[in-house]
Formats: structure tokens, sequence, C-alpha cells
């Protein structure tokens, strides 16, 4: 019996950790549901969570073997929670989660002046109120650019041995050339970011091993324009960090609030996705809030993450209108930061704004 014992347990300590993969739909529609909240809780103490992407797609990892309610959330379609959902063993389960709509209605959204409406959506009670361009008070503006890309050159290995990366990643330019490609718009030349492209997938790379930082990932193959070149894809794959060791966070959310937000697609969306973040706080995290329009301010004295309620308060409370003092903003954000500043924590101010300051200090520097 000891024997048996001690294997058993060997193999306790060897198994993986699992997650847990898919896609939130509308339930009606098929369509895909893109910053849905998913989080996977057992005894009522969350063990992980994920926001769906521009494709409704999700993932939670890592989770450790065993079962897991799946709690999914959205503003204007119902909370659905899927009970006792089994994890393997270094395996993913696949859910494929469908919400129906909220019979809730929500307050009437306006959309002015978009050629391609970002709500196709009119099923009574709710009310959408859609402006041209040709309406009298209306004026477009479009500040919208992008830094020149220059294209890399081919190096010699011989001269020019050394190669950098970055352990960020960024993967907006996607979603960004869809976008214009839903509008029937072609994108900009220096939107399109190769780079960003290749990251917006994801590659189920291993996890490092040992105290390895990160694990590397080689792929190769014939190039298609040029038969005499070989393209090689070098993957990094992080390690992925248990949310219960993640150091507590002060967390200051900069949030312009100037006139230019009021659109559905910056203020309103940001509230949604700032709310996504509250709710994966932890009781030992803190989030204050500063805004700046013609000036700045604190809406927010510095709050623990378990009053969920009253950080989400604040964000319903915010309201788009004025000009853009941003470097006031910064300033005080970076002070309430310094006042609430965790030794060895995640501190960080998290600014939120959708172009340029017009006024107060500025620089392009």
């Amino acid at each position: 019996m000891l024997i048996i014992s001690i294997v058993l347990t060997g193999v306790l300590a060897f198994a993986q950790d699992g997650s847990i993969k898919g896609k939130v739909m509308d339930k009606e529609t098929g369509e895909a549901i893109p910053f849905a909240n998913i989080i996977a809780e057992s005894g009522g103490k969350q063990f992980g969570g994920a926001t769906s992407d521009f494709d409704g797609y999700y993932t939670i990892k890592p989770l450790a073997p065993g079962k897991y309610d799946v709690k999914v959330t959205f503003v204007g379609y119902q909370s659905t929670l899927l009970p006792d959902i089994v994890v393997s063993p270094d395996s993913s389960i696949i859910v494929d989660i469908k919400l129906a709509e909220s019979t809730d209605l929500l307050n009437c959204v306006e959309v002015i002046g978009y050629k391609v409406p970002m709500i196709n959506r009119d099923k009574g009670g709710g009310c959408i109120r859609r402006y041209s361009n040709a309406d009298a008070n209306y004026i477009q503006h479009n500040t919208e650019s992008y830094d020149v890309i220059n294209e890399n050159i081919f190096k010699e290995v011989l001269n020019s041995p050394l190669s950098t990366f970055s352990v960020d990643v960024d993967k907006a330019s996607y979603s960004n050339i869809r976008r214009f490609i839903n509008q029937n718009q072609k994108p900009p030349k220096d939107a399109v970011r190769i780079e960003e492209m290749v990251n917006y997938f994801d590659y189920d790379y291993p996890q490092p091993k040992n105290d390895d930082p990160f694990s590397i990932n080689f792929e190769s193959g014939e190039c298609p324009w040029n038969k005499s070149h070989d393209l090689v894809l070098i993957g990094i794959q992080g390690k992925e960090i248990k949310t219960e060791k993640i150091p507590p966070s002060n967390l200051v959310f900069l949030i312009d609030v100037s006139g230019s937000m009021s659109a559905s697609n910056k203020l309103p969306l940001l509230k949604q996705a700032f709310k996504i973040l509250v709710g994966n706080l932890r009781p030992q995290d803190r989030v204050a809030m500063v805004v700046y329009a013609g000036a700045a301010g604190l809406v927010l004295e510095s709050t623990p993450g378990s009053n969920k309620t009253r950080i989400i308060g604040a964000l319903e409370n915010l309201n788009a209108g004025g000009s853009t003092a941003g470097g006031a903003g910064i300033k005080l954000a970076y002070r309430i930061a310094k006042e609430n500043y965790i030794p060895k924590g995640n501190n960080r101010v998290i600014l939120a704004t959708d172009g340029d300051f017009n006024v107060g200090a500025s620089s392009n520097g």
C-alpha cells in the first residue's frame, strides 16, 4: 500500500495544467460577441478569467485539473452559468457559449455620421437614432494618422549577428485593418504592421521548462515569392503566472472625457472595457480614477478591488465634454499613484484617450 501511495503521489505531482477555450456567440444570430467577460470559478472562488476577442474567441489558462463553473457576462445579454466543466491535465476543453439577449432595455444610443452602422439590430423596445453627415450642426473630423514604417532590409549575419525581441505583444493592427475592410475602405499602408498581424493569433506554444523565463519555438518553410529563400518564424512563449501569484496592483485609470470622446466607439466602449478589468480585480488590488477635459480631477479615490460596485458606479457617471488638458491629467494621476504606491507591487497608470492634448503642456517627444 505504501508503494502504491508513493506512485500515485508522483503521478499527481507531474500533472500539467489544462485550459478552457471556445467562442462566445449570439444565441439567435450566431454572430461573435467580442469583449464578453468569462470567469472560471470553483467553490465560489475565481481561478481564472478571460475576455473574448473581436472574433468572440477566448482562452482561460492555466487551470489546475478539476471541475469549474464558467460564468459569462456581457452588456445587453443575460448572464450565463455553465456548471461542472471538467478540466483535464495537459489538455484544452472546448466550451462554446451562446448568450441570449437581456429583456432589460438599454438606454437610447445615438450613432452620428457613420456610413456603416456600428449597430445593426432593432428588435423593438430600445431605440437607435441615426443622423446623416448632412445634419446641420454635425462636423466630421478625421485626425487618424500613423507613423511611417520603414521597411527592413536584408542583413548579413556575419556583419549583424545580434537580434533583439520584446517581451510584450502588440496585436492591434489586425483588428484595425479589419475595421477598414468592414467599412469598405483601403487601410493606410502604415497601418499594416506585419508583426502585429502575426502576433494576433494563439499558437499554443509550450510553456518554458524548469527555471527558463521563456521557450523558443521555430518553424521554417520555402519563401512563396522567392524559391531561393526560406522563411523562418521564431516564436517566444513567456512563462504564465497564476493569478494568485501576481503581486497586488495599485492602478490609476486616467480617462479622457473631452468632447471628442462622446462617440459610441470611444468613452462608452472604454467604460465596458474597464468594467471587464474591474471584474477581474482581487481584494488586494486597488483602483483610483482621474479624468481630464478642460481640467483634471479625481473622481474616485484609491478603492479596494473588493468594492466593485463603487468603482463601476464611478465609471457609469462619466460623461464627455470640453477640451483636452492631458498634461494636467497625467500629473495628477502620477501623484495619486505615488500616494498609494505598493512596494514590490504592480503600480500602473492606465491612460485611455483618443488623441492629442490641446490644452496645457504637451510635446511630440
